[in-house]
């Protein structure tokens, strides 16, 4: 792509070339409810995201840049003049006035890296990147694994903190040694021992495991590896689309349930009334195909 000094084609120029100063202060305009001016919201639908994964996008800190960050992951093609483009079709021509000057300056510099570079911008990754293991770091990583050939496939990846593990031993005994066969991901059996926890969580979770199983407890809120996990699920399938999060509460909770695992529909085994069909929904969602 070659950005001629005189005049630039915004529709030829990623957004990856506006940077953080330009990103935020959009989000000073779009991230405030506004009863009059179109909101984040609208520029969200406009984007094409749907009423799920907007409603999801709600609790973020800054909705704005969340879904600029989406929006650049899904498409190739996402492009500085397409954002114009929107920001007037939902009658935001004041952002541009606004920012424009800013947004010239952010392209004027992304054209002159180019031309030092003498070479094309790189591709847009769309989706969240571990894909196909790179390094022999993700060769070899579970039990079953043969490094020179498949690698080990799971029906779902279980998320899980280490006070919640007699639990975890349930739920394989219900899912695993029972008529529904199914093959679960368990960290602490499955995994070889030598080599980086978020690299090898990443790439199971990515494209080992069909879904995962977040097992929701107070612990479960303070745990880092929690968060780390069920965060980077979400991230795959923003707006649950797949079905790809399961979320399960097998005991009573005293601290709020996570906010951004709200509007999925949750397994309870705290509730005697509906424990008996418990195992039977859990089984019948990781078959799904």
């Amino acid at each position: 792509m070659a950005c001629a000094e005189s005049k630039v084609d915004l529709e030829t120029v990623p957004l990856t070339a506006l940077n953080v100063t330009v990103r935020k202060k959009l989000g000073l305009y779009l991230n405030p409810r506004n009863a009059v001016a179109a909101d984040w919201m609208a520029v969200a639908e406009a984007m094409d995201f749907s009423y799920l994964e907007i409603r999801n996008y709600e609790v973020a800190q800054n909705p704005t840049t969340r879904i600029l960050d989406e929006w650049q992951a899904r498409s190739t093609d996402t492009t500085v003049g397409k954002l114009l483009s929107i920001l007037m079709k939902v009658e935001r021509s004041d952002i541009i006035e606004d920012l424009r000057s800013l947004i010239d300056e952010d392209v004027r510099r992304y054209c002159e890296n180019l031309k030092k570079r003498g070479s094309d911008p790189p591709l847009q990754v769309p989706e969240v990147d571990s894909c196909v293991p790179r390094t022999p770091e993700r060769n070899g990583i579970t039990l079953e694994d043969d490094p020179e050939g498949s690698p080990e496939l799971f029906d779902a990846f279980i998320c899980y903190c280490q006070s919640d593990f007699d639990f975890v031993h349930e739920m394989i005994r219900e899912l695993e040694q029972t008529e529904y066969r199914l093959k679960l991901c368990v960290f602490d059996r499955d995994v070889l021992p030598g080599s980086c926890v978020w690299t090898i969580t990443s790439e199971l979770i990515e494209k080992r495991c069909k879904r995962m199983v977040v097992v929701i407890s107070d612990e479960y809120l303070d745990s880092d590896a929690c968060d780390f996990q069920t965060k980077f699920a979400l991230s795959l399938c923003p707006g649950a689309q797949k079905k790809r999060l399961i979320p399960v509460v097998y005991k009573p909770m005293t601290k709020q349930f996570p906010s951004i695992l709200r509007f999925l529909t949750v397994c309870d085994y705290t509730r005697p009334c509906t424990q008996a069909w418990f195992w039977v929904r859990l089984a019948k969602a990781l078959s799904l195909p």
